[in-house]
């Protein structure tokens, strides 16, 4: 999308797994790269090796932040992020109500869907199902760094 295209950022509050609060305002200043999981989610647990490796390739330039929506436990979630090795932190969401910002970019059954934000907290890029391969999620943030 582009810049002069741009809705006004995304405003979202949160619990992370471990108990501690998230706030999204608080990313600012470089894109944030934003991924809607579940633990139960199949295309979730396949993708998840590429938003490692992505996140590993884009270092510090980037920020990460899962969604985890509609996980019965903070401990399915937990399990997922320990198995999986997610090196980023993730919103805990059981009703879904993360999703709520990102009203008109992702849906209730936005399960994987992955967002990326400019360095104002804008929707730049999203894609809506799991990422097809991590050169494609790199590419999508490189072109929003190079604005």
């Amino acid at each position: 999308m582009a810049p002069a295209d741009r809705g006004e950022p995304v405003e979202l509050t949160g619990t992370d797994l471990e108990g501690g609060a998230v706030d999204l305002a608080d990313l600012r200043g470089r894109p944030v790269v934003v991924n809607v999981w579940a633990s139960w989610c199949p295309p979730c647990i396949t993708e998840q090796p590429d938003l490692n490796e992505a996140a590993a390739a884009l270092g510090d330039d980037v920020q990460f932040l899962g969604l985890n929506i509609r996980d019965a436990s903070r401990d399915d979630a937990t399990a997922f992020v320990r198995d999986l090795d997610v090196p980023y932190p993730s919103i805990y969401s059981a009703d879904g109500s993360a999703l709520l910002p990102f009203a008109g970019t992702l849906t209730p059954r936005s399960i994987p869907s992955t967002v990326v934000l400019d360095a104002e907290g804008r929707v730049a890029a999203s894609v809506n199902g799991r990422i097809p391969t991590t050169q494609t999620l790199v590419s999508l943030v490189e072109a929003v760094l190079d604005e």
